[in-house]
């Protein structure tokens, strides 16, 4: 129990940095630099699919040369022929992250391996999936041939952060998005939206600071209380937001800033 709390812990402190960078010209560089902490991702490509033949390359970063024309060539149809798209397009019923089955070169044609394996030197790649709406956001993490294929604990971490980035990824390329500072948005979510106005004062700030990527002892310290009193705040917040974790707490605050964003 200790361990995976260890475990989901440092896995949120890695990407805390891309979440708060939501809405701004710095999240590719966050995005890549957050998942480089957490499981040494090389580099990531972001598409959206608003139709059954429609798709378009939103981000490209990180270590690959050509990740440009990659993009280019994915989206004009390359698209069609990706082994996750069935995959895609079954969930999007889902209101939450798809996390797609692991990578198999033999599941691409001749085609597609030369272009985006063998021409690209990309020798391994994880993928996830979020509808918001009509729109798909599709999220690929790769890994070229200086860095080998993803052990079982990078899996493992990307498991672990893959509903959250796509989600935090979706929000941050919804076109309406909002352009206040993240943290003033999620300031004003605890002030106002179910479940955090529920929270007392003291909660809400231990809250805050829990998303802001502060751990415990640097919240006491930050709020001149002990050790001790931060984590029973910590505690019964959780148990009045019916959670156990910090990724499970980004989840709220993420659909939340999404919902405000539908109503607006």
């Amino acid at each position: 129990m200790k361990a995976d709390l260890a475990f989901k812990t440092s896995v949120v402190s890695d990407i805390t940095p891309a979440l708060l960078a939501i809405g701004r010209d710095s999240f590719p560089d966050a995005l890549i630099g957050a998942l480089r902490r957490a499981a040494g991702v090389g580099h990531c490509m972001v598409f959206s699919f608003a139709g059954a033949r429609s798709a378009a390359c939103l981000l490209d970063v990180g270590n690959i040369p050509i990740g440009g024309d990659l993009g280019t060539a994915y989206s004009e149809h390359f698209h069609l022929s990706d082994p996750n798209r069935d995959a895609v397009f079954e969930g999007q019923a889902q209101t939450a992250p798809i996390v797609l089955p692991n990578f198999a070169r033999r599941m691409y044609s001749d085609s597609y391996r030369k272009i985006f394996f063998d021409d690209s030197d990309i020798v391994d790649k994880f993928a996830s999936a979020i509808w918001v709406d009509d729109t798909c956001y599709y999220v690929n993490f790769y890994q070229i041939t200086e860095q080998g294929r993803f052990n079982r604990n990078q899996i493992a971490r990307l498991t672990a952060i893959a509903p959250v980035v796509t989600a935090a990824v979706a929000r941050h390329f919804q076109r309406d998005a909002i352009d206040a500072d993240p943290m003033d948005r999620l300031k004003t979510l605890f002030a106002t939206a179910e479940p955090f106005a529920a929270l007392t004062g003291r909660e809400k700030e231990v809250c805050l600071r829990i998303l802001s990527g502060l751990s415990s002892e640097a919240i006491a310290a930050e709020l001149g209380i002990g050790l001790h009193s931060a984590l029973t705040y910590r505690k019964r917040a959780y148990d009045k937001l019916g959670i156990s974790s910090q990724n499970e707490l980004f989840a709220i605050a993420l659909r939340l800033m999404a919902s405000a964003r539908r109503l607006n």
